[in-house]
């Protein structure tokens, strides 16, 4: 099996949505609870947010898992997981979305991503990569594995009494 990645379109809003609900619930429930959950699903992954955030610059992709289907040449794409990065004016690329199926996971899909977005970055003459993750969130380790360094701590006040309570990490394109 191979990992495909395409551009959102149209035909992909909504899989990519029900796939943000299902990655989102089984992941952040025990660090922020189902009712932040769904709040920040609704003001930041659903398809009316997503579609304001592409008019602001944002790009979003899709990660597919391609697999030949055994009695015949055809093949099958399961929308495995996604992100969005955005172009910075400070010479970086922002990673803004992130997220992969757990059943996905442990299958170099996500270096494949991030290489994915290490090549759009470069092709942009971009320096280094941000992103923001939740302090308590696991891939914290997984993201400094991969050659990201904490450069800082950062609350965001995102409505309904709800804070994101992130670290600010980079890494910097050879």
């Amino acid at each position: 099996m191979s990992l495909l990645i395409q551009p959102l379109d149209h035909a992909t809003i909504k899989p990519l949505v029900k796939l943000a609900s299902i990655i989102w619930h089984e992941h952040y429930d025990a660090i922020i609870g189902d009712e932040q959950v769904d709040y920040m699903l609704e003001k930041f992954q659903s398809e009316k947010a997503i579609a304001e955030q592409q008019t602001e610059g944002y790009r979003y992709f899709a990660a597919y898992e391609k697999s030949s289907l055994r009695r015949s040449d055809e093949s099958t794409n399961r929308l495995m997981g996604y992100f969005s990065i955005i172009e910075r004016e400070n010479s970086s690329l922002f990673i803004s979305k992130f997220y992969l199926s757990s059943k996905a996971r442990g299958k170099g899909y996500g270096r494949k991503m991030l290489e994915f977005i290490e090549s759009n970055a470069r092709e942009s003459n971009k320096i280094s990569l941000d992103l923001t993750v939740n302090k308590f969130n696991n891939a914290y380790e997984i993201y400094l594995k991969l050659g990201f360094e904490k450069v800082g701590d950062a609350q965001f006040d995102i409505g309904r009494g709800y804070i994101m309570d992130d670290y600010l990490l980079k890494k910097m394109l050879a």
